[in-house]
């Protein structure tokens, strides 16, 4: 059992994808990389993202430490996102998802592609 901001979770991956889950949350993330980008950068490059979407999506990485939000004193206001130390940490799993998906496609078998870790999976995240 994990806690996490007063939330109980059966094992690290729950938590994992709870954090970086769902349709946009890596994808921003991916795109922020090491770049620091405005709300209309980040909605130029998802284009199919709602700006509500966005926001909602903006706010929860904000709160869970893995973007920053940077807002400039000045008129018009001028916000910038930016990934946190934690957020970088993601970077290379992410990454490994992109090759995963590459990989995937590009299989005669796309089952091929899905070849099992050559580690063990951790006790934890185990049912």
């Amino acid at each position: 059992m994990l806690t996490f901001r007063n939330t109980e979770y059966q094992c690290s991956m729950e938590l994992t994808l709870e954090l970086i889950g769902g349709k946009w949350k890596s994808l921003i993330l991916w795109h922020l990389g090491e770049n620091i980008l405005r709300f209309s950068e980040l909605k130029k490059a998802l284009p199919r993202i709602t700006q509500k979407m966005l926001t909602q999506q903006l706010r929860e990485l904000e709160q869970d430490g893995l973007i920053r939000r940077f807002v400039y004193t000045q008129v018009p206001p001028k916000v910038e996102y930016s990934l946190t130390d934690a957020g970088r940490t993601i970077l290379p799993i992410l990454a490994a998802m992109c090759q995963w998906g590459l990989d995937y496609v590009a299989a005669p078998d796309p089952m091929e592609a899905c070849t099992p870790a050559t580690g063990s999976l951790s006790d934890n995240c185990r049912e």
